[in-house]
């Protein structure tokens, strides 16, 4: 073997096992000096030159990519991973007919695909899909993002919830437990919007919290502003002699939150 090839192939096994160990400053480090071994390769994008290794090359350069968007979902740095991901996907795509698939390659595109859900960029989410072949389509990573996306434009929020216990990899959980929060802060928007106040319960249901407990907490990290008084959630500081406006029952808010939701998309 080539002996920068060798030498680039014993620091990404050196770069893998921090990963593994979690040593996130010690994977920063071997990541910059890997990238920066990566720019003597002319067989690499955007050249994409016919080197007798070009191949190997190409192929450890793109799983060195490939891991460092797995350690910057692990790092939860959104910016590394846009930044590795734009530089991992011409490997995906101008590269495809010189290499062996990946295995690696459509829970990356899907957790792409989550991400951009995740940051509301949803027109760049649709011209990603429109990228894909349809056997890409058809990859269980693919239609996640996309029935997440479908849920989340309809305002199915509890399909959205319950779908962070089946995702098909575990580096998704991370971009769930954001859309989870995403969720919430909708909901929460609309009802601080249209009522006084809702009942601890109700607001519990609502919020789509298992236990009073995590609406507290919930309460106290992110609406510090709201009050509670008398077993009630009080989103506007009405008077003590002034009772909440009569609310309809929960399945009357979903449908309307589902409503506005649906209006939002057409418009």
């Amino acid at each position: 073997m080539d002996p920068k090839l060798t030498e680039i192939s014993q620091l990404f096994e050196r770069f893998k096992a921090a990963i593994v160990r979690n040593e996130f400053e010690t994977c920063t480090t071997f990541l910059s000096q890997l990238k920066v071994l990566l720019t003597e390769y002319k067989s690499l994008p955007p050249l994409f030159q016919d080197t007798p290794n070009a191949i190997q090359e190409l192929t450890i350069a793109r799983d060195i990519y490939e891991h460092a968007v797995v350690l910057a979902v692990k790092m939860e740095d959104q910016d590394a991973f846009e930044r590795d991901f734009f530089q991992l996907k011409p490997y995906y795509t101008d590269a495809r007919g010189r290499l062996p698939p990946s295995a690696q390659e459509y829970p990356i595109l899907g957790l792409n695909l989550l991400r951009l859900l995740v940051q509301n960029r949803i027109a760049e989410f649709h011209t990603e899909l429109e990228l894909l072949s349809p056997s890409a389509l058809d990859n269980p990573c693919i239609q996640h993002a996309v029935e997440l996306e479908q849920s989340f434009m309809e305002g199915a929020y509890h399909r959205v919830l319950s779908a962070r216990q089946s995702v098909p990899d575990a580096t998704y959980v991370y971009f769930m437990d954001l859309l989870a929060k995403t969720v919430r802060d909708e909901i929460a928007g609309c009802s601080e919007k249209a009522y006084d106040c809702l009942s601890i319960s109700d607001a519990r249901q609502m919020l789509l919290f298992s236990s009073d407990q995590e609406l507290l907490e919930y309460v106290r990290e992110e609406h510090p502003e709201w009050e509670i008084k008398k077993g009630y959630v009080i989103f506007q500081k009405v008077k003590d002699s002034v009772p909440c406006k009569e609310i309809p029952s929960l399945q009357l808010i979903t449908q309307t939150l589902s409503y506005a939701r649906e209006l939002e998309r057409i418009v």
